[in-house]
């Protein structure tokens, strides 16, 4: 259910405002920049991610707040249609050793862009994010955004990771 309301969301995003007053309120000039290069939905979704996350709890540190509007930058790269966003997320549920071979390497033609970019985004993102001096916090958390985080219990983002991790799950 999820999925579909992200789905009707990214349709209906060109008709939709975008908050950039609140995305810069905590982006650099050049982050910010960067912020507008990604597709309206995206820039909708890591608002409402961002919103999610100062609701949590009454102390969001700089780190997690730029992460959480900054974490899917990285698809900028490669803009999809929602069609082939769709059909990366169906593969990935109903044919994972599908989706293995797709994204054995970074390739972004037309057939691989989808599984590519559903990937890799994360380092994209993390390397877009140096390029314009972001700290290493934002940068580890946007890296790792889509990892199991229980691999990372022992980091010192390890908390903040879960908070960025449940506010993209619902948003």
């Amino acid at each position: 259910m999820q999925r579909i309301r992200q789905g009707v969301s990214a349709l209906l995003a060109f008709a939709r405002e975008v908050d950039y007053d609140l995305a810069a309120h905590y982006l650099t000039p050049q982050q910010l920049t960067l912020f507008k290069q990604m597709a309206r939905a995206e820039q909708r979704h890591s608002l409402n991610v961002l919103r999610d996350v100062l609701s949590q709890t009454d102390d969001t540190p700089q780190d997690l707040a730029v992460a959480a509007l900054m974490h899917d930058v990285g698809k900028s790269k490669r803009h999809l249609s929602v069609a082939q966003k769709t059909a990366s997320v169906l593969v990935k549920r109903f044919a994972p050793a599908l989706e293995e071979r797709l994204t054995a390497q970074e390739r972004t033609d037309f057939w691989h862009a989808p599984f590519t970019v559903r990937r890799y985004h994360p380092k994209w993102s993390a390397e877009l994010l140096a390029e314009v001096g972001a700290s290493e916090g934002s940068i580890w958390l946007a890296r790792h955004h889509q990892d199991d985080a229980t691999k990372w219990a022992d980091h010192p983002n390890y908390a903040l990771l879960l908070r960025l991790q449940a506010a993209d799950d619902a948003n």
